[in-house]
């Protein structure tokens, strides 16, 4: 069994390493004297922008002008490396015992088509289409609104929500769908957890990420099967430049958990090798919630200064990867792994704290019964080669999911007491392939063919049943056209066909059942949960759209059809879910789901105003969900999966507007309507619905420095919440809410102005408001959201 203690302790030296090393640095940068000059070309004498001028770990890149400033320590001589992707290396010796101005460097031109080898291997420029309804959310809007958790980073973006678990995890929700009907890739290749449970966060470090392109609506043309409401691509980080070394060290500290977090990063690259580091480590006490006291199934239960008990945790996570830049290809190799250790709240566990001996109240900060660890571990590869008119992109990847259960050992039925904790567990190993041909014959085609391929193998354990052990198998081809048609419209047109498998292992209880026989006799016979079952599918998709780019405004239309194949879950469960307070029953006649969705969007720019809107219509011939029966099993309510008929519409609107130099206004609204058409619910809408939310916000960026700082930015967050009571019993209305949020971010000149300190003070729910998210996984029971946190960040450059 993995033991992170080991890890943990690397981390922490590892960590003290870097913090002295950047210690170190900006002690050296005191006495800093500065070379200053201008890169040119030799041939015409023209500016170079973007050379790299680098001495050490000391580097400085010319501007649109080629001028550039490079700041370093005296010496006799120093040997400079200038570096720039159209241009060979020049290396050119200085005296610096004084500062150096006016220097003027020329480079030589290569003579072949480098230029090509920088494009971004999982990127936007070979995997976003134009037609498509997306977002690009970039590294500057990451570290803004950096929040407990990635997802909760990105619920600023209208039409993306969360299903919240406590302060520290989180999952995604595009467009009131969630689970696996969102897909989230990394690298290319899709994230594969226990992404079925609503109490299973996203095991992804946000730290070092800094591009996400974020798809709203069906998506199976490109990611296959589970992209049928979305996608959150994360794209690998550009590659540094030659010559090159950078780092920094993150320090965050939070009021409401008592979080203390440290996350550092270094990079550095010679003149084809490239190679990355990040470590992160995060501990927080129990959260603290707007009121004193939780009522649950007619119980109440009383809170120990305001603090939801056993919801501490610990992550600690470490990343690697290098990489090679050659003439004709790039690849690089990425080994991850996210460690945590998290707590449920203890009345939330089939409400066992009742008898419960375990003095939860004791300590804030300690992780008692029931909590879940985590470790998900990574090794994925991206290569591309590029053949004249053809590029080559491959992504391989191994992925390890190990996740268990534990909860107080307690009697349930005829099943005796447990010896030990371990409830359940999860070792979920997958292994996937995928390979496209980007073909460009001139700028005015794009013809893109490609192959998706995933093996599953999920194995369990632990005295608790409630899915089966499984191996699944999916593959598939698609193809796509880009066309542009004119210099201001395109037209894309794609098909996709895919075929997957299922073969679920049987289960039998480890316990003897009673079981009353119809002669009147008794059998004691150990119950079979789940059978040996081959189940398989296969399905076209495909997707049409057209886009307009004018001059202020531009238009898209998108028609797509995707599927998604049932889950192990939703045929062969046969469990009590004690985290959702349910027993949950499988079938394994379930049907592929189908979607067809229609999406616009136009938007308008000009001078200082943007404006947008975002519709869309989605229709599902066959969708999976739970539906709640009126029979039960041992005091639980039983839940089967079953398929209906469902008609969703909604969208997003949004506007900016910069109101002078220093103030600017945004505000977005959306809304989802859900509404089954047939059915044991028809005319309900489906569950984790989000309700009409709109949001606003209001920064000042100041035109001079303040003190010591520059770049000061205050913004003001208004997020309005309308009540849900569109809801699928026993789901309760959810009233509506008015929350305020206030950050101030600014740089702190330290010694070097090249690498300036940020700094970073959020308070969310200023005035502490009691509120429910409706799609929070603590509202079933009706646990507000956290109360006041004040959070500060440090980012201390290298």
């Amino acid at each position: 069994m993995y033991d992170s203690n080991i890890l943990i302790s690397f981390m922490k030296y590892l960590l003290l390493t870097i913090v002295f090393t950047v210690v170190s640095q900006l002690t050296h940068a005191q006495n800093a004297i500065l070379i200053s000059g201008k890169i040119i070309d030799e041939t015409n004498q023209t500016p170079v922008e973007n050379a790299t001028i680098i001495y050490k770990n000391s580097y400085a890149v010319s501007n649109s002008n080629g001028t550039f400033e490079l700041r370093i320590q005296p010496k006799d001589s120093v040997q400079l490396h200038i570096s720039h992707i159209s241009f060979k290396t020049k290396h050119i010796t200085v005296n610096t015992n004084a500062t150096i101005s006016n220097l003027t460097i020329k480079l030589t031109p290569k003579n072949n088509a480098l230029s090509a080898v920088e494009i971004s291997v999982n990127g936007k420029n070979n995997q976003q289409i134009a037609p498509l309804i997306s977002t690009n959310v970039n590294e500057a809007f990451l570290q803004e609104n950096r929040e407990n958790s990635l997802m909760q980073t990105l619920s600023k973006i209208p039409g993306v929500s969360t299903i919240t678990i406590g302060s520290g995890q989180s999952k995604p929700v595009i467009r009131g769908l969630g689970f696996n009907r969102v897909s989230v890739v990394e690298n290319g290749i899709k994230h594969e957890a226990q992404q079925w449970g609503a109490d299973h966060g996203l095991e992804i470090d946000q730290y070092g990420i800094e591009n996400i392109n974020i798809i709203k609506g069906p998506a199976s043309l490109l990611y296959g099967s589970d992209a049928i409401a979305g996608v959150v691509a994360i794209t690998p980080p550009n590659a540094p430049l030659p010559h090159t070394f950078k780092g920094e060290v993150n320090l965050l500290g939070e009021s409401n958990n008592n979080l203390l977090g440290i996350s550092s990063g270094i990079q550095f690259r010679n003149e084809n090798w490239y190679y990355r580091g990040r470590v992160t480590f995060r501990d927080y006490a129990d959260y603290k919630v707007p009121t004193d006291r939780v009522q649950y199934d007619s119980y109440i239960f009383e809170l120990d200064n305001n603090n939801l008990r056993n919801t501490a945790g610990t992550e600690a996570n470490a990343a690697f990867s290098f990489g090679y830049i050659g003439d004709r290809f790039k690849t690089e190799t990425f080994l991850t792994n996210v460690n945590a250790k998290n707590g449920f709240f203890a009345n939330a566990h089939g409400l066992e704290v009742r008898t419960s001996t375990i003095d939860y109240d004791a300590s804030n900060r300690d992780v008692d019964l029931p909590y879940h660890t985590v470790n998900h571990f990574k090794i994925l590869n991206n290569t591309s080669f590029y053949l004249k008119k053809h590029t080559i992109h491959t992504e391989t990847g191994f992925q390890n999911n190990l996740r268990e259960e534990h909860s107080e050992p307690v009697p349930h039925g005829y099943m005796p007491k447990p010896t030990h904790s371990t409830e359940r567990i999860f070792n979920k190993n997958t292994y996937s392939f995928n390979i496209r041909d980007v073909y460009k014959p001139n700028k005015n085609h794009k013809i893109v063919a490609g192959i998706n391929t995933e093996y599953q193998n999920n194995n369990i354990g632990g005295w608790g049943y409630l899915i089966p052990a499984y191996t699944r198998f999916s593959a598939g081809a698609f193809g796509y056209y880009l066309f542009k048609l004119t210099e201001k419209i395109q037209l894309q047109a794609g098909l996709r066909y895919d075929y997957g498998y299922y073969n679920t292992q049987a289960y039998s209880d480890w316990f003897p059942s009673t079981v009353s026989n119809n002669n009147g006799t008794t059998s004691y016979i150990y119950q079979q949960r789940a059978t040996g079952e081959n189940v398989s599918y296969n399905n076209i998709s495909g997707s049409l759209g057209v886009s307009y780019q004018g001059k202020n405004t531009t238009y898209k239309l998108h028609l797509g059809k995707s599927f998604r194949m049932p889950l192990a879950n939703e045929l062969a469960s046969d469990g009590v879910n004690y985290h959702m307070y349910r027993y949950e029953r499988g079938n394994l006649d379930l049907s592929p789901e189908e979607s067809y969705q229609i999406d616009i969007e136009a938007t308008y720019k000009k001078n200082k105003l943007e404006i947008g809107i975002s519709p869309f219509v989605n229709y599902f011939n066959n969708f999976i969900y739970l539906n709640p029966t009126p029979n039960y099993y041992e005091t639980l309510q039983i839940y089967e999966y079953t398929q209906s008929k469902v008609l969703r519409y909604g969208g997003e609107v949004f506007a900016g507007y910069e109101i002078s130099n220093a103030w600017s206004a945004n505000a977005s609204l959306e809304y989802v309507q859900s509404i089954q058409k047939s059915g044991p619910k028809e005319g309900f809408t489906l569950p984790f619905s989000p309700p009409l939310s709109s949001f606003f916000s209001l920064a000042f960026k100041a035109p001079k420095e303040i003190w010591l700082f520059n770049n000061v930015q205050i913004t003001a967050d208004l997020r309005v919440t309308a009540k849900q009571t569109e809801i699928v019993p026993p789901e309760e209305t959810t009233p509506g809410y008015e929350l305020v949020n206030l950050s101030i971010l600014g740089n702190l000149k330290l010694f070097n102005s090249k690498k300036q300190t940020q700094l970073r003070v959020k308070v969310n729910n200023l005035f502490n408001t009691k509120y429910f998210n409706h799609t929070s996984f603590y509202r079933l029971i009706d646990v507000p959201e956290p109360g006041r946190n004040i959070s500060a960040s440090v980012t201390i450059p290298m």
